[in-house]
């Protein structure tokens, strides 16, 4: 239809007959696009109002376009390790039981490989890989505490008969922890975890150095307490004291550095990774990424381009189910700490468990019973060894003999036989059963890894 200006009839109103008087029209008060006298504004409401509806399908049909191209890309950046799943099915019945429903074992692998975009840059390809950090992620059952145990890769362990790339086989042998991903990869490294602690690994993932960068920097760099001057070169880090906002690039160098700091063993090294990834916790829950799409995205794409995984995880609905059982944790809950381990005793450069101390670390992780931590390190308690407490984890009460003596409560023995008020032959003085000592192992939680 074609519009003619200062007609006052709408669309749907047919035309007076001639001669007619005019019927009395409503008045309407000027508005945006409008006359002055408003004749025009029910027509064009209705029209704007068409024109909003389909702007609005428009934005929404191309929202929902973006939205899941969004989600097949992240989805489509996720590299699935089948290779890994496929060994572990043939050797299922060898695997130990997981033993509490709903806890969570994931293994996580710092791959040192110079292959791909990125990671030449760190030293020459020598065509084979080996786990740079391992770190065995406790996610309790009820969601309320994560536990990071870090696995020394100079760890003197068993390995078994592992597949190769080539398609043959190593031989079960007694070596260092990290050889077991040279030798078979993923599958041969939790393979030798589970043997090791006989706790059931859920998932995997692996993340390569330029990964790693690319995280960091998603997330607009971390703060970090530098308690000494870092200048490795191997490493490429030059880092002054003081609390700094390291960016991937140097993030990296600040937890690969170890030749040039103390005594150069992987001990420290541990240590730093450990404090990093708390001040990244921090940072992360601080500003609010995982609610923030905007923020989000970003990390997401970082990490899914640059993650290896078990097919359980290898998606974003994989993810997020992980990820959404951990963002309501406290960073007092979530730990970090180390197998207690010491110098291996036949060569002071490799590292042995020490016991009983790391069967108490396994054994509550297996049971998802609570593991404490504590920052403080005694020299006659040794580097990693476990001290024991009597106070519950979830309190700071103090212990048994730090507590003042309680009253004694009134006697109800009112007949005077030594009977209680049940008739039964129990003192109202039996002591009561001695809580279980918790032990207590050398670590950090997410909420103390700022300068003091």
């Amino acid at each position: 239809m074609t519009e003619t200006a200062g007609t006052p009839s709408g669309p749907d109103e047919p035309p007076a007959p001639e001669g007619a008087p005019p019927e009395p029209k409503a008045t309407y008060g000027p508005g945006t696009g409008a006359s002055a006298t408003g004749t025009g504004v029910v027509r064009r409401r209705r029209r704007w109002l068409r024109y909003t509806a389909l702007g609005v399908a428009v934005l929404v049909l191309g929202a929902g376009g973006v939205g899941w191209a969004a989600y097949q890309k992240l989805n489509g950046n996720i590299t699935t390790d089948t290779d890994a799943a496929d060994e572990l099915a043939r050797f299922e019945k060898e695997r130990p039981t997981a033993l509490v429903n709903g806890a969570q074992n994931i293994l996580l692998l710092g791959s040192d490989t110079r292959a791909g975009p990125g990671n030449r840059e760190y030293g020459r390809d020598p065509g084979t890989q080996r786990s740079d950090t391992t770190i065995l992620l406790h996610l309790a059952a009820d969601r309320h505490s994560a536990t990071a145990v870090s696995i020394p890769r100079d760890l003197m362990v068993d390995i078994p008969g592992c597949l190769r790339s080539d398609g043959s086989r190593t031989q079960p042998q007694f070596a260092q922890f990290n050889w077991a991903f040279e030798f078979g990869g993923t599958a041969c490294t939790i393979r030798t975890v589970e043997k090791l602690t006989r706790i059931r690994v859920d998932h995997h993932m692996v993340v390569d150095f330029a990964g790693f960068k690319d995280m960091v920097d998603a997330v607009d760099g971390v703060q970090v307490c530098i308690r000494a001057p870092i200048d490795d070169t191997d490493a490429k880090v030059a880092l002054p004291p003081g609390l700094r906002s390291l960016n991937g690039e140097q993030a990296l160098g600040y937890v690969r550095a170890r030749k040039s700091l103390g005594n150069g063993s992987d001990t420290d090294r541990m240590d730093r990774q450990q404090q990093f990834l708390a001040a990244l916790v921090n940072k992360v829950q601080s500003n609010d990424v995982l609610l923030n799409p905007t923020k989000l995205y970003p990390v997401l794409d970082a990490a899914t381009s640059s993650l290896t995984t078990d097919p359980g995880l290898a998606s974003l609905r994989g993810l997020y189910d992980l990820v959404r059982g951990m963002r309501d944790i406290p960073t007092e809950r979530v730990q970090f700490l180390t197998v207690p381990r010491q110098s291996y005793t036949y060569d002071a450069n490799r590292d042995e468990l020490v016991e009983p101390a790391a069967d108490q670390l396994f054994t509550r992780l297996r049971t998802d019973s609570p593991v404490v931590v504590d920052p403080r390190r005694t020299e006659s308690s040794g580097p990693g060894e476990a001290r024991t407490r009597t106070d519950s984890p979830a309190t700071d009460q103090p212990s048994a003999s730090e507590q003042p003596p309680a009253e004694e409560p009134p006697s109800t023995d009112e007949d005077g036989d030594g009977s209680g008020e049940d008739g039964s032959d129990e003192k109202p003085d039996d002591p009561a059963p001695t809580p279980s000592p918790v032990p207590t192992f050398r670590g950090n939680t997410a909420a103390g890894s700022t300068c003091k």
